[in-house]
């Protein structure tokens, strides 16, 4: 047994002004911003106000599943709205290998990949995603899909090449085009015949690479991109596809390697970005699976992949676990026969009851209302009802397209479905919406 130390007075003394100290530095006012800049921040929120487009944020009170609670309320309301596809956020297989891989592993790395940031349970997991898509690929993680879009188009094309994305690709996928000094081209979304156009005029303007990227699934739309046609006139053109798989990862095609398998066309896709933080575990995450020489170049020179943190272990052993699940057709099976009689269930009572939907094949069904007001008010109204969803409009879908996008999960039992369904039909009575 050691002897309790004994604290001087000094000691305490010292220990006294160093919490006065710390408590007076916590203290300090913000910064003042500069009066015009103030303003202007002020007004563009204001303005936002006014549309109806401003944001808030609801919090959650329990783990992400079917049924939660919304802090400030006593009563649970369902979920219609989470990327939770396969009801994998809160599965007790990939908490517990969660929770296995923070207590062996520890909490984080400190450090990027080619530091000191690389463990083998990352190269593991890398494996395990490339086994996934099939033999012959290589996958490199980042800490989400959207870094993966930030890397991937600046690391593999020079300002002599070009780049032809989809109309309505994601933010993500937007914002990594820009990144980069290629010839930038567009195409009206899914429309084969226009992207043979824009490829033709890639050629001639000269450029030797010509990469086509487009979402796997457009997610505020619901639409399954039409990736055989494209594939077609992709291999016309001689060019490179890159398919944005996030929404598709997991829960479609046959046994859930996304669109390359719903469309039979997964040996023609190039790269695929995409997610771990959707239907595989619902955490964060993200992933490049295809081409090992490409993959190689990304490790070298892809930045988001170079500057930033790696994955941490508990969220490298969800994905795995989910990946499991997944690849195991006596678990995939009935998530996935729940998750698709559910949609089917949503969208056929919706459309009896008059409400108009996009979409199609897919468990994103939009409720399409125009307004951004009605599309809030009736989320407002859907909330008191015990169902949770929100409206998307302006800037995250075009103007006056404002519409409440609908997220069917395997973790839905039938009588949720119809309760979401009776709450939408008694308030779009009340808002003349039907």
């Amino acid at each position: 047994m050691y002897a309790r130390p004994t604290v001087t007075r000094s000691l305490q003394q010292c220990l006294s002004g160093n919490r006065r100290l710390f408590a007076s530095t916590v203290q300090h006012k913000q910064a003042q911003l500069p009066a015009a800049f103030e303003e202007r921040v002020s007004q563009a929120l204001d303005g936002m106000r006014t549309a109806g487009t401003f944001k808030t944020e609801r919090v959650i009170a329990t783990p992400q599943r079917a049924a939660i609670q919304v802090q400030g309320s006593s009563t649970n309301v369902l979920n219609f709205c989470a990327n939770n596809y396969l009801g994998l956020a809160d599965h007790p297989q990939v908490v517990e290998r969660a929770s296995e891989y923070l207590h062996k592993w520890g909490n984080g790395l400190s450090s990027v990949r080619f530091i000191c940031g690389t463990q083998s349970i990352h190269k593991d997991l890398e494996d395990q995603i490339s086994q996934f898509y099939g033999s012959g690929r290589d996958t490199i993680l980042y800490a989400s899909c959207f870094d993966a879009n930030a890397g991937v188009f600046e690391s593999l094309l020079t300002e002599n090449d070009a780049i032809i994305s989809d109309a309505l690709n994601h933010a993500s996928i937007i914002d990594g085009v820009r990144l980069c000094k290629a010839k930038r081209f567009r195409y009206a979304n899914g429309d084969a015949r226009d992207l043979d156009r824009q490829l033709q005029k890639a050629s001639e303007a000269g450029c030797p690479v010509k990469m086509v990227v487009t979402d796997g699934v457009f997610s505020m739309d619901g639409v399954v991109a039409p990736l055989r046609d494209i594939c077609d006139v992709v291999e016309k053109h001689g060019a490179v596809l890159l398919v944005d798989d996030a929404h598709a990862t997991g829960f479609v095609g046959e046994t859930g390697r996304g669109t390359g398998e719903y469309w039979g066309v997964l040996d023609r896709v190039h790269l695929v970005n995409s997610t771990l933080g959707k239907a595989l575990g619902g955490a964060s995450g993200g992933y490049t699976v295809g081409n090992p020489l490409l993959v190689s170049l990304l490790r070298n020179t892809s930045r988001p992949y170079l500057f930033s943190n790696t994955l941490a272990p508990s969220v490298v052993g969800a994905a795995a676990a989910a990946l499991d699940l997944v690849s195991n057709a006596e678990t995939r099976t009935p998530l996935l026969r729940q998750l698709w009689a559910n949609a089917e269930l949503f969208r056929t009572r919706m459309t009896d009851a008059g409400f108009t939907l996009a979409g199609k094949d897919h468990a994103i069904i939009p409720v399409m209302l125009g307004d951004a007001r009605v599309a809030s008010q009736m989320a407002d109204a859907l909330l008191r009802r015990g169902i949770y969803v929100i409206g998307f409009s302006f800037p995250v879908v075009p103007r006056d397209r404002a519409r409440i996008r609908v997220q069917l999960s395997a973790a839905h039992s039938t009588e949720h479905v119809n309760r979401a369904v009776d709450a939408f039909i008694e308030v779009g009575r009340e808002l003349n919406v039907i």
